[in-house]
């Protein structure tokens, strides 16, 4: 019976996925440092837990300097909607920008696991609700905030960082893309959802990654749209999405974060719904991506490696 049971899984598209365990973070983001990759993500009401791994396939922890967590309530800017962080390092300090009461807010601490602080609680500047931030540093030396404004729907922005990442520089927050194409917006409603940024600069080109739907939306899909500048104006790439539920056969494929393995390979780690039946717990999920096609007339195109996509494996019980 049970042979018959892995037999039928078998003939599924993504029911083997779908029965994974696996750990179980929103919006992640991993960090490399020192040789060991950072786990981070939407999942905890008091803030954000951490997890460490040596090969992006065994997992420790939470380890977090406070029970687990890397930034706790109290530390830092919020009372509650801990979600989307991105760490970084910066001038020898480690740096986590994240959304809290629908803010951006960025926190500081000596070590990837925390405890992140902030020494006045503060939010940065901008109009209306701001989620979703990601830093972009250039290769010029300006720092660009690429972050959502929810705004007639939500909308991906871009501002210029002060050099000391203190607030963004007055007058200069610049709309880049919103939810205007078929794909990122499945259900056609009148709130049109692009989020999630992630930017990255190939030959000479901005690369902006970014996730359209609403999360809860079994359509939640990735996409890109590349640009000349760090402003745009961005053109999206006529294939979109290059991750979805039709790809990689689970519902909620989105919101994740680029980064560079061991092997100077692209890996992007993302978020599926727990279920066909339901959106979450949201479950933390890996794939390869590399640049492809390119030549002198065309720029290289982002692609997803459906075959390499699986689920983190959480970590054993003690």
């Amino acid at each position: 019976m049970r042979q018959r049971l892995l037999f039928l899984l078998l003939l599924i598209p993504g029911a083997i996925c779908a029965q994974h365990n696996s750990i179980q973070l929103a919006d992640p983001t991993i960090f490399a440092d020192g040789g060991k990759y950072y786990l981070y993500g939407t999942g905890h009401p008091q803030g954000f837990l951490v997890y460490e791994s040596n090969d992006l396939k065994t997992w420790t922890g939470p380890t977090g300097a406070k029970s687990g967590l890397a930034l706790k309530k109290g530390d830092a800017f919020g009372n509650g909607g801990f979600w989307a962080p991105q760490v970084f390092k910066y001038k020898n300090s480690y740096f986590m920008a994240y959304t809290a009461d629908e803010q951006i807010a960025i926190a500081e601490s000596s070590s990837p696991q925390g405890p992140f602080r902030q020494k006045v609680l503060k939010r940065l500047s901008g109009e209306g609700k701001q989620i979703d931030p990601y830093l972009f540093f250039d290769t010029d030396g300006r720092i660009y905030l690429y972050h959502v404004r929810l705004k007639e729907g939500n909308r991906i922005y871009v501002a210029e960082m002060k050099p000391d990442l203190s607030d963004i520089i007055p007058g200069t927050a610049r709309e880049c893309i919103y939810g205007d194409q078929s794909w990122e917006n499945t259900a056609q409603t009148p709130w049109p959802v692009t989020e999630g940024p992630t930017v990255v600069k190939h030959n000479q080109l901005y690369y902006l990654i970014y996730s359209a739907n609403d999360f809860r939306n079994k359509d939640y899909a990735v996409g890109f749209a590349t640009s000349a500048t760090p402003w745009g104006p961005w053109t999206k790439f006529k294939g979109n999405p290059i991750i979805s539920r039709e790809k990689l056969h689970v519902n909620g494929t989105g919101h994740g974060d680029l980064f560079k393995d061991k092997d100077g390979k692209y890996q992007y780690v993302l978020h599926t719904h727990v279920s066909n039946e339901k959106v979450s717990p949201r479950k933390t999920g890996l794939i390869s991506v590399l640049f492809t096609g390119g030549n002198k007339q065309r720029p290289d195109t982002l692609t997803a490696d459906t075959a390499s996509f699986r689920f983190l494996d959480p970590p054993e019980k003690p």
